[in-house]
């Protein structure tokens, strides 16, 4: 098998808008969630009135244009794409040989919506013409390779909460199959909008910590009430270990696999059990070459649901047994929130500067933690020793999609 290695990241997240930016809040503890501040939380008296919102909007980074023809989605990817682009050294490479691979988990809804109000209240003259190519859930995809040039594929995976995940995967499939020699993987979400809000409200998912919006996202802790919605996307630059080297570029860590399952169980409830997740972490650990004894860190999906957190943990406990409560475990979404399609790409780039820099990210706002989950939360920096370090990023879907890359640490 080919070494697959990361060499530029890039995020715009609820806690940073660079990944660099939001890496640092994550380490120092912040919390992304706010109170909404637009009048239609009150319109229509939403019941939850708080999100985890970008904290640098695209119109501060994009060019005017840009933003009047790209969603807030795939503005949100352009711009973490661009960050690891450059991050990666703006690569020098023939454009038949770049491959994107990034995800969503559903698209373009505010260009949607917002073309529906105008053809109700205006009429279908009204309607932009490019409503079509913003709306479409691989307009991201799209924005990200005419802007590089990438000529090798624009491809995107539509799979809930683990898209940002299984477009990382893929890419890890795509370099070892030769497609490219350099992959940018990721993904993007941009609904904190009213109809997303009030459904996922309406079947019990979102926190209603209206009160405390910054302390609403608490995995593991007895008291958490849902998830927190939130934005933004992520994007890393993936390319063959001989390739990076050849052109003197910087590595953070090695992909050493990736896998996708799924739970055939429920459309949007996780296996109790949790066999699919855990036939995921075995895949990818199989691919890396390892064990579940070689693991030396999680950031688990963790949404602070009270199902899915009892559900991952007994998936982690199929694959790791009694050893499960001895690795440091961050859950991220307590700080960020939950990106759906662009979480998997999010908690992938703070995994990789995790084994980069030696330290476990906290997980803020676990006051009490729930006694059925034996896991070593990690609450504080903590860090992960001078050794090879394994990581793996777990990632679950409504409709039973399942992914989990594993990440190793490299010497320099």
């Amino acid at each position: 098998m080919t070494t697959i290695v990361v060499t530029g990241i890039g995020a715009t997240s609820p806690i940073g808008g660079t990944a660099r930016e939001s890496w640092a809040a994550l380490l120092a503890g912040e919390s992304g969630t706010r109170t909404i501040q637009q009048p239609w939380v009150e319109q229509y008296e939403l019941p939850v009135t708080f999100a985890a919102q970008g904290k640098v909007r695209p119109e501060e980074v994009l060019e005017r244009q840009e933003v009047k023809r790209l969603d807030p989605s795939a503005q949100f990817a352009l711009i973490a794409a661009r960050e690891a682009w450059a991050d990666a050294g703006a690569p020098d490479i023939a454009p038949e040989r770049i491959l994107v691979d990034y995800a969503t988990g559903i698209g373009g809804l505010w260009t949607l919506l917002d073309a529906w109000d105008v053809l109700k209240e205006k009429g279908p003259r009204r309607v932009l013409p490019m409503t079509i190519p913003m709306l479409m859930p691989n307009a991201a995809a799209a924005a990200i390779s005419m802007h590089l040039g990438a000529r090798a594929g624009a491809r995107t995976v539509v799979s809930a909460c683990a898209s940002g995940t299984e477009a990382i995967a893929n890419a890890y499939e795509h370099l070892q199959q030769g497609l490219a020699d350099i992959v940018v993987a990721g993904g993007t979400e941009a609904v904190v909008h009213p109809l997303p809000i009030a459904a996922f409200a309406s079947m019990q998912a979102l926190s209603k910590r209206n009160d405390d919006p910054a302390a609403a996202s608490r995995p593991y802790d007895v008291d958490r009430d849902g998830f927190v919605l939130g934005e933004g996307a992520a994007a890393i630059v993936l390319e063959t270990k001989e390739h990076a080297l050849a052109r003197g570029a910087r590595i953070y860590a090695e992909l050493a696999g990736g896998s996708v399952t799924s739970d055939s169980y429920h459309i949007t409830a996780p296996d109790p059990e949790g066999s699919g997740a855990a036939r995921a972490v075995i895949a990818a650990l199989e691919q890396a070459g390892a064990t579940p004894d070689d693991v030396t860190h999680i950031n688990a999906h963790a949404t602070s649901t009270p199902v899915g957190d009892i559900a991952e943990f007994e998936a982690l406990k199929r694959v790791f047994g009694d050893r499960v409560a001895s690795i440091p475990v961050s859950a991220t979404k307590a700080s960020t929130g939950h990106l759906l399609g662009g979480t998997g790409a999010l908690e992938a780039v703070f995994t990789i500067l995790a084994l980069h820099e030696r330290t476990a990210p906290p997980t803020i706002n676990l006051d009490n933690q729930d006694e059925r989950i034996l896991l070593d939360v990690v609450t504080s920096p903590r860090p992960l020793g001078d050794g090879p370090q394994l990581a793996i990023s777990n990632s679950f879907g409504f409709g039973g999609h399942n992914s989990v890359v594993a990440f190793r640490s490299v010497d320099g």
